[in-house]
């Protein structure tokens, strides 16, 4: 496809998102049937008599290749696929996989606009939440070539300092006093975080302790009845698997954060445990099938290796030291969607859910349903244009 250059403008607007945010507010409101803050900031209750059941979307990819007509007709094509999958399921609670956004695409800081726009399906239909960084988050601009081919780089339109809307950048060139607005520096973990969290009731995320940075999304959530809030049913971890501005790794001290965690408020294992995060680790290779899906495995894609973190430092064996741990979920890898038992757990991996990234399988959703009485995890695959395949039950 030709990818003309002549009339782009890169645009750093905060009242488009606010006006952005304002509409799907409007749209939405009917559907707002979700009490949040009420309960303690880390803690959800499910609905009367009904199972929990959570929708992943995983490697949206929103922001890639903004300067083409291809970039923002693949947002428009993840926001129809995310829409289908909420309307078909009604999901009690989405989880963000990672690879929200393409950030290596995004030229200045400005991603959270796109991180917003990916929200907006959810957000709209008042569901709750949570979100995890993948690779593509906070990665550094990388210059299109294409952009040299050209008589000058595209223009940016960027906000002035203490101004609403009206500054800009124009072909490298600052005016008035936006410039430190408007650099191609991108978005930061801890920017993309901190704009979730303050802009919406509905986010679960958190920015995680310090001391674990930079990886930023490591937190917990418990999930409770409303019949008994004080009785977690399931414990779902968060993690942030690094890439980006530092290396594919889940870290030591993050292995220790869990293991000290999870003894502190699930002592003796009695209530399950979830984990997500965005890159496999090196134990889906050792599970990976070699060809085609076979038992013990479930899924319907093997299309390519399981791009695994760069090292390996001690989380996997604190989680299958753990019978409480029942399953982790990753994204990453767009042409996998299956799942396989490791050990005493299962190691599944989501389903491309955006029209960003790489491939050309058809789009879905990994769903998750967890049944309280007796305890159960089932997962299912819902594609983009309303089937259903690859049922699996991860926990009985």
């Amino acid at each position: 496809m030709a990818r003309s250059l002549s009339n782009f403008t890169i645009f750093s607007l905060p009242c488009l998102s606010i006006l952005f945010q304002a509409i799907i507010s409007t749209v939405g409101s009917s559907h707002q049937t979700v009490t949040l803050r009420t309960t303690p900031e880390n803690h959800f209750r499910t609905r009367v008599g009904a199972p929990f059941k959570l929708a992943l979307f995983a490697d949206l990819h929103f922001g890639e290749n903004a300067w083409t007509e291809w970039g923002p007709q693949q947002d428009v094509n993840s926001i129809k696929v995310m829409s289908s999958v909420l309307d078909s399921e009604t999901p009690d609670f989405v989880v963000y996989l990672g690879d929200v956004i393409t950030a290596n695409n995004i030229p200045i800081a400005n991603a959270s606009l796109y991180w917003d726009q990916a929200l907006s399906p959810t957000r709209s239909r008042g569901i709750p939440w949570a979100s995890v960084f993948g690779n593509h988050d906070d990665a550094p601009f990388e210059w299109p070539m294409e952009w040299f081919s050209a008589s000058a780089i595209p223009q940016l339109v960027c906000p002035m300092v203490n101004s609403s809307c009206s500054a800009f950048i124009n072909r490298g060139q600052s005016y008035l006093s936006g410039e430190q607005e408007c650099s191609f520096r991108g978005t930061s973990r801890l920017e993309l975080m901190k704009n979730e969290m303050d802009n919406n009731l509905l986010s679960f995320s958190r920015s995680g302790p310090k001391d674990l940075w930079p990886g930023i999304s490591n937190y917990v959530l418990q999930v409770s009845s409303q019949e008994k809030p004080e009785t977690p049913i399931v414990y779902l971890y968060f993690l942030d698997s690094g890439g980006g501005t530092y290396p594919e790794v889940i870290s030591s001290a993050q292995a220790e954060w869990f293991k000290r965690k999870s003894e502190e408020i699930n002592a003796e294992s009695r209530i399950p445990e979830i984990i997500f995060w965005h890159i496999p680790s090196k134990a889906y290779k050792k599970v990976a099938p070699k060809f085609r899906i076979h038992k013990p495995c479930v899924g319907s894609i093997n299309k390519e290796k399981a791009a695994a973190q760069e090292a390996e430092m001690g989380i996997m064996k604190v989680l299958v030291r753990r019978p409480s741990v029942k399953a982790v979920f990753v994204g990453h890898n767009h042409g996998l969607d299956w799942c396989c038992p490791y050990r005493k757990l299962w190691l599944c991996f989501a389903r491309h859910t955006g029209y960003g990234g790489y491939g050309n399988w058809p789009r879905g959703s990994r769903i998750l349903e967890i049944s309280e009485e007796p305890f159960s995890i089932k997962s299912w695959i819902r594609m983009e244009e309303g089937n259903v395949h690859s049922e699996v039950i991860l926990s009985s």
